[in-house]
């Protein structure tokens, strides 16, 4: 006799959390109950996850609002970047990620080394470098090198 459950974490082959399923009663009963996979779905726990879900919604659109505007304040950003050079402009250290991570982190900026487009400055000069956000949002920084 089938029965309809809500889903409390992802179950393989059946479907994905907050999801309402009819199963059998005796696969509910059985497995899902003990194993704290899925509840009945009575009125109550439709309620818990239709209010759950509205809530993720909230914040995920909240999220998105924020990450809009800190990729808009990243593309207005310019670093401005000073190393020491050799006589032919080449730089002892290269300018990475791990660097451009840095320097966004001091100026309030919680960007990681990760986000950053992987590239590595070696010459002086203006070079344009991705930052790759949440939400499949980037953000482009100009980034300037200028030798000691």
């Amino acid at each position: 006799m089938p029965m309809q459950v809500v889903l409390m974490q992802d179950v393989k082959g059946v479907g994905k959390t907050d999801e309402i399923k009819e199963v059998s009663e005796g696969y509910a009963r059985n497995f899902l109950f003990p194993k704290h996979l899925a509840v009945q779905a009575l009125e109550k726990n439709i309620k818990e996850v239709s209010e759950r879900k509205r809530k993720e919604s909230r914040e995920s659109e909240r999220e998105l609002q924020e990450l809009q505007g800190l990729a808009g304040r990243l593309d207005d950003l310019e670093l401005l970047i000073k190393e020491k050079a050799s006589e032919t402009g080449v730089l002892y250290a290269s300018v990475g990620p791990q660097r451009l991570s840095q320097e966004l982190n001091k100026r309030g900026f919680k960007i990681d080394k990760n986000q950053i487009q992987n590239l590595n400055i070696k010459k002086a000069g203006e070079y344009s470098v991705g930052v790759k956000l949440s939400h499949g949002l980037e953000g482009q920084i100009t980034v300037r090198v200028e030798t000691l």
